[in-house]
């Protein structure tokens, strides 16, 4: 990976083209280089797309409103495909992460504003997965939520230690992790016996059947499209960036596509399986869940021993990958945004306290994640507008400047996030909707 150079004023600028030699698409099929080469990224990713705070907005919402909330893990998916490739493109057409490229194109003070909302960001991330892990402990093997929540911090630093060795690494266990979590939700989705009549229906079609469905749209929103995995995909791709020539980026593009559309498809099942089984299990038989416990309690006896466990096993995966993943995040915001650089695992334990003071103080997990990720959605447009404003600009991005049509889809994706959260805004303190 080509490393970046530093200013006297000690912020990134932009590395040199690398003098490594051009190879044609055609070289590559005759070097017999595989696409299942450049898989990985993606699935670091995706598992912040199902993190504990899927978990809460996902059964909070098929519990409450059925299946009605399907079309919302619908086009959070197709955003976060269009944001994730957007972040992907100006990895691999620079060779710097977002946050790298924001310190070059925005002034210093505009960057220590956009490092502050982004540490929000991570920090109610970071919330949602290290709780999570410590709700998943408790409901597997019944021990003390602070003795959980000692378990979940050792296996988080063990996976952060990981990549001190290889990023190829953590991505191999990451991986695994997001296969356990898919393997529980389909034991879940064929226990549940949910109506895929209604599954279609509610998939396709856009409805807010009361004002709780806003609050609940825009959390799911929130907890499916993620701020700091935009910032963390732009700097995981580079490590696959050895032809610095045009066609070189443009196969590794379309390479990372693949990726993305494989690893986001598959989250977007897990989330929609949240919601079907939620639907079918809760809802169809008139029971509101207010606390992942409830929500596991459940299970178990509506669908037995199996159920229960498969859930209590993907939302342990879940914390322990997702806390590992908004670690690494973190990393990349704080570096790229400000140039300052603390080791992982004093980043790990730092981020880890909110957390545990929340679960030590007794307030209801699943309230908590719910607005964790609402806070998540409001922090949302700042990457994307970032983004969009620097990918439009032909000095920077070169041959793989957006167009005007992808820019002005990415205005529109902008623009539809605000809405939302000005509907929960009014919603919330002025009862409209």
């Amino acid at each position: 990976m080509q490393s970046e150079n530093i200013s006297l004023s000690g912020q990134a600028t932009f590395p040199a083209h690398s003098a490594a030699p051009s190879y044609s698409r055609n070289t590559y099929k005759h070097k017999s280089i595989s696409f299942i080469k450049f898989l990985g990224p993606a699935f670091v990713v995706s598992v912040a797309y199902i993190d504990p705070g899927n978990f809460a907005t996902n059964i909070s919402g098929g519990s409450r409103l059925g299946y009605t909330m399907l079309w919302v893990v619908l086009w959070s998916n197709l955003i976060s495909i269009f944001l994730q490739i957007m972040s992907a493109k100006l990895g691999i057409a620079t060779n710097c992460s977002l946050p790298q490229l924001c310190s070059q194109t925005f002034r210093k003070q505009t960057n220590w504003a956009f490092w502050i909302a982004a540490e929000i960001g991570a920090m109610a991330t970071d919330l949602a997965e290290f709780l999570g892990g410590a709700l998943g402990f408790y409901l597997l093997f019944h021990v003390p939520m602070w003795s959980a929540c000692i378990m979940t911090g050792a296996l988080t630093f063990l996976i952060c230690q990981l990549e001190t060795y290889s990023q190829k690494l953590v991505e191999a266990v990451i991986t695994i992790l997001v296969a356990v979590i898919g393997g529980a939700y389909l034991i879940e989705i064929f226990l549940a016996k949910p109506d895929w009549m209604q599954v279609g229906v509610h998939t396709v079609i856009p409805q807010l059947p009361n004002g709780d469905a806003v609050i609940i749209a825009v959390g799911m929103l929130g907890a499916t499209v993620m701020p700091h995995v935009i910032y963390l995909h732009s700097q995981l791709v580079q490590c696959r960036c050895c032809d610095q020539s045009d066609d070189g980026k443009r196969y590794h593009l379309k390479m990372e596509k693949i990726d993305i559309f494989f690893a986001m498809n598959i989250a977007f099942f897990v989330n929609a399986a949240m919601v079907i089984v939620s639907a079918a299990v809760f809802f169809g038989n008139h029971k509101t869940v207010d606390t992942i416990q409830q929500a596991q309690l459940s299970l178990t006896p509506m669908l037995g021993a199996l159920s229960g466990g498969a859930f209590g096993i993907a939302l342990l995966a879940s914390g322990l990958s997702s806390s590992a993943v908004g670690t690494m995040a973190g990393q990349t915001i704080m570096k790229g945004f400000v140039g300052i650089s603390i080791p992982v695992q004093l980043r790990r334990l730092i981020t880890m306290i909110p957390a545990m003071l929340i679960i030590l103080s007794g307030i209801n997990a699943m309230e908590a994640l719910i607005w964790s990720q609402v806070a998540l959605s409001f922090i949302l447009p700042i990457p994307i507008i970032q983004m969009l404003c620097i990918a439009k600009k032909r000095e920077i991005m070169g041959n793989f400047t957006n167009s005007k049509k992808t820019q002005g889809l990415g205005w529109i994706i902008a623009f539809v996030v605000i809405m939302m959260n000005i509907m929960l805004l009014c919603q919330t303190f002025f009862g409209i909707f």
